[in-house]
């Protein structure tokens, strides 16, 4: 199978949706779980609360932007151009 600029741009797509969903989980779970799961990773890892949340907070805002840049920014240049 040849990889056509249709094709591509499907990919990109999907890996948008994909990512972007992976991202809405990860920040929801953190969201209502997080009592949990800062008690679990505090048993291995010495964190503060702060250092906890400052690391979860980056992750998320890495990964996001990183969705933005390497999935939808070319999936819309591609829909530009074609």
């Amino acid at each position: 199978m040849t990889m056509t600029i249709e094709i591509l741009s499907s990919v990109l797509g999907w890996a948008t949706v994909i990512n972007l969903s992976i991202v809405t989980v990860w920040f929801l779970g953190f969201t209502f779980y997080h009592d949990a799961v800062f008690r679990l990773h505090s048993k291995w890892f010495k964190l503060s609360e702060e250092k906890f949340d400052t690391i979860h907070y980056a992750g998320m805002a890495f990964y996001k932007i990183s969705t933005y840049l390497l999935n939808l920014v070319p999936y819309l240049a591609i829909q530009i151009v074609t």
